[in-house]
């Protein structure tokens, strides 16, 4: 059975302003594979469009539970971020890493979000990417009214990304 999102209570789906979901189920590759292009933040940006302005932590690129970071992404500025959860995947369990990320601000532009990632090899020996992510803010809800959903499609992206890049360092 494919693991699920941890979710911390204030970001629970269907609470907040925004929620979207997306998954990718990945042949040929492992959990392993994957997890190394995800947790090193300096590769974000060779598979996926919608980021730039990364700011690794200070141990170096690959998050690590507690590790602060920053990056822009759908339009905002540099978004302030704190890594919650960073579990590596093994042949039996799921790879899990989870950020908070925050725009200060006052009720028009304030922004809290809650980003997690599952990368699982299933089974039936594929590999399976899930990224969800809650927001709350007003412009989340705006974000949320956007069609089509502009976060929904550029997780999308990120996930095909993000399974694309690896199988290209595999070949």
């Amino acid at each position: 059975m494919p693991s699920d999102i941890i979710w911390p209570k204030q970001y629970l789906p269907g609470t907040t302003d925004n929620y979207v979901s997306n998954e990718v189920f990945a042949k040929g590759l492992t959990a392993e594979q994957i997890w190394h292009n995800l947790v090193d933040i300096t590769k974000w940006e060779k598979y996926y469009e919608n980021v730039s302005q990364i700011t690794p932590p200070q141990s170096g690129p690959r998050l690590e539970k507690s590790d602060k970071f920053s990056f822009s992404t759908f339009g905002f500025p540099p978004l302030q971020c704190e890594v919650w959860e960073s579990v590596a995947p093994t042949a039996t369990t799921p790879g899990r890493l989870a950020w908070r990320a925050w725009q200060e601000g006052d009720k028009e532009t304030a922004l809290d979000v809650y980003h997690a990632w599952i990368v699982e090899n299933t089974e039936w020996g594929v590999a399976r990417i899930l990224t969800q992510e809650s927001q709350i803010g007003k412009p989340a809800a705006q974000l949320s009214a956007t069609r089509p959903n502009p976060m929904l499609l550029g997780h999308q992206d990120w996930l095909d990304g993000l399974a694309k890049f690896t199988k290209g360092e595999q070949n």
